[in-house]
């Protein structure tokens, strides 16, 4: 039987999806797309359901109603290595540091068009070079993951995940336990990878300014619902960040950038 032709509009379509763990509904009848070459954000409170979401569009939580597609087709028809070709993912650092070199760490990420018994082959090591180049890690290929900062692993993993060729980059809090210059460096080199190579992202966040900034769309999530899904500066419409985060917050509006950010309030001083 003839299969019908991709839908090339969206890489990702979720309708009416809904997921529970146990008798804990954590998401409830969401509903997004995201398009080819797009950088979608996913923002909202702590236990809103963004991991979950992003952990089920990877198929690393399997279950729940509705619907979620991948290139047109539905996400439980893909066999693991076809999945692992359309989609990569880099989960929340969790301080863990595998016995590897940089380059053989990477090279892992080529396991969608390895066996076993087959051998590295010029395309894999190509993929590795290039991922290595773009994420600035290619002079740590020798060196052993344990010998890296937090920053530097994490450009490494996010390299792994470029290596493996796939069309979409799910990322869980990217930027998490980073200072200043290494956030810096891993949104840069995230906003190459999509503008260069044309990888479609799709981050979780918790920086709601860097989500307004970097992305092209941001999805809001509220108890397990969508609270908001549009253009990015939309985020930061005073109405909207109360909706989602359940508190005012204070904005001004950036230097260079033209949209409002979030800034931190001042508490009140208590009277003496």
């Amino acid at each position: 039987m003839t299969q019908p032709a991709a839908n090339t509009d969206r890489v990702i379509d979720v309708a009416d999806f809904s997921f529970r763990i146990g008798k804990k509904e954590i998401l409830r009848n969401v509903a997004f797309e995201v398009r080819p070459g797009e950088y979608l954000a996913i923002v909202g409170p702590n236990g809103a359901g963004k991991s979950t979401l992003l952990k089920c569009l990877d198929r690393i939580l399997v279950g729940g109603t509705g619907r979620i597609n991948v290139f047109g087709r539905p996400l439980q028809d893909y066999r693991q290595r076809e999945l692992a070709r359309r989609i990569s993912y880099v989960p929340q650092a969790d301080g863990r540091v595998f016995p590897f070199t940089v380059e053989q760490f990477v090279l892992l990420g080529r396991y969608p068009y390895l066996s076993p018994f087959s051998p590295v082959g010029r395309d894999d090591r190509q993929a590795v070079h290039e991922a290595l180049e773009l994420t600035g890690t290619a002079e740590f290929a020798p060196r052993m993951l344990g010998t890296l900062s937090g920053g530097e692993r994490q450009k490494v993993f996010i390299a792994a995940a470029l290596a493996q060729g796939a069309d979409v980059l799910l990322l869980d809090e990217p930027t998490t336990f980073l200072d200043y210059r290494h956030q810096a460096e891993v949104a840069e080199l995230l906003a190459r990878a999509n503008a260069e190579s044309g990888v479609t992202i799709v981050a979780v966040t918790h920086d709601v300014n860097q989500a307004a900034l970097q992305s092209d769309r941001v999805l809001a999530l509220t108890d397990g619902s969508v609270a908001f899904c549009g253009p990015a500066a939309g985020i930061m419409e005073p109405e909207v960040l109360e909706r989602v985060f359940g508190v005012p917050l204070l904005t001004i509006g950036h230097p260079r950038a033209g949209i409002p950010v979030i800034v931190p309030s001042k508490p009140e001083q208590p009277k003496r």
